[in-house]
C-alpha cells in the first residue's frame, strides 16, 4: 500500500482545502499517497484556489507510535479557525513489507495498528472522519468468489494479522470511521509489480511467475480518485471494498506488462506458488467484491486491463528504462 517501515519514519501530510471540508493525508510520499495529493491539488485548483501546500515532517514531528504527537497534529488540523464543513484524515501510512514484517512483527504492528488505533482515538477526540486503507491479506485466499466486506477475515501472514489489528482499532475507536480494503496496488512512485516485471523484462529471456494466484490489479490513480468520491459522498461509515474490475493472476498481468513494452508475452512462463516460496503465505484469491462500493452509490473503477492501458500511457515511458 502506501509505504515501507523506512518511509514511514520520514512521514508526509497533504492538506487540501475542497469544496469547504479539510482533507490531511498521511503517507503523501507513496504510490497511493502521492497520487491522491496529485488529484486534490488538481481538483482544488478548478474548485477551490485556496490550497495549502503540502510538507513533509519527519517522524520526531509526528510519530504515529506517539498517541500525544498525533492528537496534537489532528487538533490542529481540525480547529474551526481552519475549516468549514470538518476534518477528513485518509490514512495511507503503512509498512508493507510483506515478507520482512515475518522476521519483524512488532515494528509491523506498530505502523498497521498501533499508529491507526492513535489516529483513530486522536480523528474520535477532534470529531474528525477517518478513512483507513487496507488490505485483501486480512483474508485467507481459499474463496473461490469475490469477497464480501462481511466475510470473515482470517489472514495467514504478520502483514494481515497486523492489518486486521488496525482495521478492528480504527473501526472501534472512530465513530465515523471508513476502512477501505484494497489489492495489488502498483503506482508511479515506489516499487511495485509493474516495475519489478518491466526491470526483469529488460535484463532477461524468460521470467517465471505465479498463476495460481488471483487479484485485481489497481493503478493507485484510480484508486485515488474513488477515495475522493468516497470522502465527497460520505456514505455510511464502515468496511468497504475497492478495487479494479475484473481479475486476473500474477501471470496474466506480467504477459499485459510485457506486451505493452512491446515485447513477446510469450517470454513469461506460468509457475505456481509452490515452486516460487516467499516467507509469507500469499492468499491464493485476492479478488475483493465491489458490492458495499457500488451499493453506497460510489461509481465503480474500471477494469484492471483499462487502468493498466490509462497507467502504461501515463508512465509506460519509465518502464522501458
Amino acid at each position: 500500500m502506501a509505504t515501507s517501515l523506512s518511509g514511514c519514519r520520514q512521514l508526509f501530510v497533504y492538506v487540501c482545502q475542497t469544496r469547504g471540508v479539510r482533507i490531511l493525508v498521511t503517507g503523501a510520499g507513496g504510490q497511493l499517497g502521492s497520487d491522491l495529493c496529485r488529484l486534490l491539488d488538481a481538483q482544488s485548483q478548478v474548485d477551490n484556489p485556496r490550497v495549502r501546500a503540502w510538507c513533509g515532517l519527519a517522524r520526531s514531528e509526528l510519530d504515529l507510535a506517539d498517541a500525544a504527537q498525533v492528537r496534537a497534529v489532528i487538533a490542529d488540523q481540525a480547529r474551526p479557525a481552519k475549516i468549514q464543513g470538518g476534518l477528513v484524515v485518509i490514512n495511507t501510512a503503512a509498512w508493507t513489507n510483506v515478507d520482512g514484517a515475518e522476521s519483524d512483527e512488532a515494528g509491523a504492528y506498530a505502523v498497521n495498528a498501533t499508529g491507526a488505533a492513535h489516529l483513530a482515538a486522536a480523528c474520535a477526540q477532534a470529531g474528525a472522519a477517518l478513512v483507513h486503507l487496507s488490505t485483501d491479506y486480512v483474508f485467507d485466499g481459499d474463496a473461490t468468489k469475490p469477497y464480501e466486506t462481511d466475510d470473515p477475515p482470517a489472514p495467514v501472514s504478520v502483514y494481515g494479522r497486523t492489518k486486521l489489528a488496525g482495521e478492528e482499532a480504527v473501526l472501534a475507536l472512530c465513530p465515523e470511521s471508513y476502512v477501505v480494503r484494497t489489492a495489488w496496488v502498483y503506482g508511479r512512485t515506489g516499487g511495485n509489480f509493474v516495475k519489478t516485471i518491466a526491470r526483469l523484462a529488460r535484463e532477461r529471456d524468460e521470467l517465471a511467475v505465479v498463476a495460481d494466484q488471483h487479484g485485481s490489479p489497481t493503478w493507485s490513480a484510480d484508486l485515488a480518485a474513488g477515495l475522493l468520491d468516497l470522502v465527497t459522498a460520505r456514505p455510511a461509515p464502515g468496511v468497504y471494498h475497492c478495487t479494479a474490475a475484473g481479475e486476473t493472476t500474477w501471470y496474466g498481468f506480467a504477459r499485459a506488462i510485457v506486451a505493452a513494452l512491446g515485447q513477446d508475452p510469450a517470454k513469461v512462463r506460468p509457475t505456481t506458488t509452490e515452486e516460487f516460496p516467499r516467507p509469507a503465505r500469499r492468499p491464493a484469491y485476492s479478488v475483493l467484491s465491489a458490492r458495499s462500493w457500488l451499493d453506497a452509490g460510489l461509481r465503480p473503477l474500471r477494469s484492471w486491463d483499462d487502468g493498466f492501458a490509462a497507467a502504461f500511457a501515463e508512465f509506460g515511458a519509465e518502464l522501458r528504462g
